[in-house]
């Protein structure tokens, strides 16, 4: 694991370095222009470079590629607003010191036009890097124009420009990067939606700074592979079916029987030992035709073919004989359906999973699921947390790390979905890097809501059920976006290939222990 850096967690991590370890910030800086060029040597081994720089600590680490890549014998031109002599502090020594080499440069007094760019193999965007804040500010947004508007290849020193650290945010327009070199470690803003659609491919450069100075516990969290194999349930060899974990779902309607098959279809598919299924009683026989291996309780329903109010004492009573309850997907906002989940939030006493129109009927009743002592987890899209919070689905696609804590507890957590979905609680935040346009179909996060109830009756905790289920999620859409295509999967796809997804975390897992065991021979 480790952990994405905010602007202050990056500056903290380079003063410690300095004053604990006598690195100078000359030093970081030269190192981090030299993986800059490094980076475009690699990618971009032939052509002229140009070097946009900024007269900042980012446009030094800019000076310095220039410098780096001269000496390699490459063509280069740095495009810069401030004279050499004119730029301050160690930004300024750099910039010196590519000048004596024989770096040439254009002075560009206002906007930069796009023809200065044409011609060029590789552009490096050394204007702001981590330091950037909108509004983006004249002439400036010439410059990134006239950068994205260039044929060559785009890499970003740091971050792209015009894209906030913290938030991923974008003012008005920022640097469409195909690489970001990255120093030290991911910055938050390059992982979250819009900013991460701008940073291309992530390369994170050592710049020698140790990683147990670079981030802080309740930073964002990035993990490996491994983190997530270390979470999967391992079962002894007399494991029986109600002992890997008994799963409740309350689910489906009329309009929607598929939303509870597809809950269920991921609740097995992630190790669930028994699975039933409680659904209105006419979608009961659609149920039993598409799942031959869980069991479909059919539940008293209404004229709208939603479940009626009365049978809420039912499932309370059901659910004691079982680990997790998952209760939501397909269940809609009909009147007796709203009763039942506000009842059995009250009420239940196992772990819960709270998804779709389950979030949706508690928008008015926040207290009562706050107020849950068992553990719990919400699965909300930006719109649902947005009507819980009472706020704007764009105020929380603005700040979704701060957002996707604002309903969580010690063993409550909150998997806010989206690109780079967020998982959160117990004062932790993890973002997953898995999965990809493919899930952006119907039907994906009621396989999502199974997966999570699966996990919790295994035994998991809140927060590490919700990052392992986003996790495997990612991944299976994406063995099928490989197989099927991003545009032709479906939420039916995804229980199918979670095996293979599950296959690759026990592969690494076998891997991670294998090498744990070699070294503890020796």
């Amino acid at each position: 694991m480790r952990y994405a850096l905010t602007e202050r967690s990056a500056r903290s991590a380079e003063e410690r370095a300095v004053s604990e370890l006598g690195l100078s910030l000359a030093e970081l800086m030269r190192r981090a222009g030299s993986a800059l060029a490094d980076a475009v040597q690699a990618r971009v081994p032939y052509g002229a470079v140009a070097i946009v720089c900024g007269a900042g600590n980012n446009g030094g680490d800019g000076w310095v590629a220039a410098r780096a890549l001269s000496r390699a014998g490459r063509e280069t031109r740095v495009f810069t607003a401030r004279r050499p002599e004119d730029i301050e502090g160690i930004a300024g020594d750099a910039a010196a010191e590519a000048v004596s080499d024989g770096v040439g440069f254009d002075l560009v007094d206002g906007p930069l036009p796009v023809a200065a760019l044409h011609g060029y193999a590789a552009v490096i965007d050394a204007l702001f890097g981590i330091g950037f804040s909108g509004p983006l500010r004249q002439p400036y947004s010439t410059w990134i124009d006239a950068i994205n508007a260039t044929d060559a290849t785009i890499f970003a020193a740091d971050m792209p420009s015009g894209v906030e650290t913290d938030t991923g945010q974008v003012d008005a327009r920022a640097v469409r990067a195909d690489v970001t070199v990255t120093f030290s470690a991911p910055k938050v803003g390059s992982l979250l939606y819009p900013g991460a659609g701008f940073a291309g491919e992530l390369m994170v450069a050592d710049v020698g700074i140790p990683w147990e100075y670079l981030g802080a516990a309740g930073d964002l969290e990035v993990w490996d592979p491994a983190d997530y194999a270390a979470l999967l349930p391992q079962h002894g060899p007399d494991i029986h079916k109600n002992s890997r974990g008994r799963v409740l779902i309350v689910a489906g309607s009329g309009a929607f029987p598929g939303a509870a098959v597809l809950a269920a279809m991921g609740a097995q598919r992630t190790g669930a030992g028994y699975v039933t299924l409680a659904v209105p009683e006419s979608v009961a026989p659609i149920a039993q035709m598409k799942l031959t291996s869980a069991v479909v309780l059919g539940l008293p329903e209404n004229p709208s073919r939603t479940l009626a109010s009365k049978v809420a004492e039912e499932i309370i009573d059901t659910a004691r004989e079982y680990d997790a309850v998952v209760v939501g997907p397909g269940i809609t906002l009909a009147h007796g359906a709203i009763l039942v989940v506000r009842k059995l939030v009250s009420e239940l006493a196992v772990p819960l999973v709270l998804d779709a129109d389950g979030l949706n009927a508690m928008v008015d009743a926040v207290p009562a699921l706050q107020a849950r002592a068992a553990p719990t987890v919400i699965t909300p899209h930006p719109g649902e947390l947005a009507r819980l919070l009472d706020i704007t689905p764009a105020e929380v696609q603005a700040d979704r790390l701060s957002y996707g804590t604002a309903l969580t507890g010690p063993r409550f957590a909150c998997v806010l979905k989206g690109a780079h979905t967020i998982v959160s609680g117990r004062g932790r935040h993890v973002v997953s890097l898995a999965g990809g346009r493919e899930l952006a179909t119907a039907g994906t996060g009621d396989v999502l809501a199974g997966m999570v109830g699966a996990l919790l009756a295994q035994g998991l905790e809140p927060f590490e059920a919700g990052a392992l289920a986003v996790h495997l999620h990612g991944r299976a859409g994406e063995f099928a976006a490989a197989r099927l295509t991003n545009m032709c999967v479906i939420a039916e796809d995804l229980p199918t290939y979670l095996p293979t997804a599950t296959a690759d975390l026990l592969g690494i897992r076998e891997t991670t222990n294998a090498g744990l065991h070699r070294g503890s021979d020796e």
